[in-house]
């Protein structure tokens, strides 16, 4: 296929033949080639518009643009309750009871989004209690959340593995909002225009998740049937999974909250810039570690030895394509902000030259938790997430009063590898963080391609 060979370029010489030498991880790259394309169209397109917003707005604007997003982020973990998963395995397991299970989710997602809504605008309202403008917006954001309960609708097609319908919805919301912020910029429109394409996004995709609903399965959603036994049982597996959320939240967005309220919005504009850059190729570990799954788990029932050498593959090829595009974008980093974002955003460059780098742990944190999936072991997951969630804070704290949101982005830097190698803490998970202390060995793989 042109796109696997398109794919195999990316690596280098001596892991590409290693790949073109195995059949199943060819056929890995081809399962995963549209998903990958698809999402990295999305990302382009959605990377320039945000840039051509940035540059409208201007780093003020911008910056206050983000840290209300950003903020209601924070509490985004109570509108999904980790209950996606859940539901679809309780879905196929008794698929009799679906109604009972859609109708008892959908409600804990309204509800759940309606206590992030009043969360969000209580905490806001006590950091800036006389600040109406970015009140209401908070409060604009979080409708949003309220509109993607009705995700619920996703949860049912996954079950049934037809997301296609999932992806029509997603797709057609994602190109009527980008259509519309085009119009915004071109006639000049203000902020508050473009906060209002983020709840019209939601509400957009959701109608549209009703309509194919409704024309595959020639029924109403209102025909969902509410337990409260069945609600209390859901929240009962999923708590842990909110804890999680939560954590990943403030582990991911606290340092755009954190500037935003100790050195004003101008320089979390600046910074944003640069984080929506690092942050548009992440999507590729999910990709991957998903397709991949199946094959460790598979290998792991076989034969241990060759379940750790498969593992120890995909952090080798992780960790050195990670490197191999950090060490790209750092050189580059000027050149890719003034093309984006133009003169005003001139300092995003060094904050962008130092976050790419947590690209290597982001991707190497997905693929260790492949080893806890296979382990059973997904507590750590939790646990490491927090841990980072707390160094982030402290070293925020420090550092952004002294350095700035160059300090910000040390701290993201140092957080993430902390969070990453905590996975060497715990006994039952030390082995993975010793393989991916192994795959910082380049001498170690290149010999091992040569034998």
């Amino acid at each position: 296929m042109i796109e696997t060979k398109f794919i195999l370029r990316i690596f280098p010489k001596f892991i590409r033949r290693k790949i073109e030498g195995n059949q199943e991880l060819i056929k890995i790259i081809q399962n995963i080639n549209w998903l990958a394309f698809e999402n990295l169209f999305q990302k382009l397109i959605g990377i320039f518009i945000f840039a051509w917003i940035a540059r409208y707005l201007g780093p003020e604007q911008f910056g206050l643009m983000n840290y209300v997003l950003s903020f209601v982020a924070l509490f985004s973990a109570l509108s999904i309750l980790g209950l996606d998963n859940i539901v679809i395995r309780n879905i196929v397991s008794n698929p009799e009871k679906k109604k009972e299970y859609l109708g008892s989710t959908l409600l804990l997602k309204f509800l759940g989004s309606l206590t992030l809504l009043i969360l969000s605008i209580i905490g806001v309202s006590l950091i800036e209690p006389n600040n109406n403008l970015l009140i209401l917006f908070v409060g604009i954001i979080s409708l949003g959340y309220i509109f993607g309960s009705f995700n619920t609708l996703d949860i049912w097609f996954k079950s049934q593995i037809q997301s296609k319908y999932s992806v029509y919805s997603r797709s057609i919301a994602f190109l009527i909002i980008s259509s519309l912020k085009i119009i915004f910029i071109l006639t000049q429109q203000p902020l508050i225009a473009f906060i209002l394409m983020f709840a019209l996004n939601s509400l957009i995709s959701s109608l549209l998740l009703i309509y194919f609903y409704h024309k595959k399965t020639k029924l109403s959603f209102l025909k969902w049937k509410v337990k409260l036994k069945v609600m209390k049982n859901l929240l009962k597996d999923s708590w842990p999974l909110i804890l999680s959320g939560i954590a990943v939240m403030i582990y991911m967005r606290i340092d755009q909250v954190m500037i935003g309220n100790m050195i004003g919005n101008v320089q979390l504009g600046i910074y944003s810039a640069a984080v929506k850059v690092s942050e548009s190729w992440l999507f590729l570990p999910m990709i991957i570690a998903s397709s991949v799954l199946p094959a460790i788990i598979k290998a792991k029932k076989k034969n241990r030895k060759l379940y750790l050498e498969k593992l120890q593959t995909l952090y080798d090829l992780f960790t050195w394509f990670t490197i191999s595009v950090a060490v790209i974008i750092t050189f580059l980093s000027p050149f890719i902000i003034k093309i984006l974002y133009g003169a005003n955003y001139a300092d995003s460059a060094i904050i962008l030259s130092i976050i790419i780098w947590t690209g290597i742990f982001s991707f190497l944190g997905v693929a260790s938790s492949q080893y806890l999936v296979a382990e059973n072991i997904t507590k750590v997951s939790f646990y490491r997430t927090g841990f980072g969630a707390i160094i982030n804070v402290l070293l925020n704290i420090i550092l952004i009063p002294i350095y700035g949101i160059i300090g910000a982005a040390i701290a993201t830097f140092i957080s993430y590898g902390v969070a990453t190698f905590f996975i060497l803490v715990p006994k039952n998970s030390r082995l993975a963080g010793i393989q991916m202390l192994k795959s910082f060995n380049l001498i170690r793989i290149i010999r091992g391609k040569v034998k």
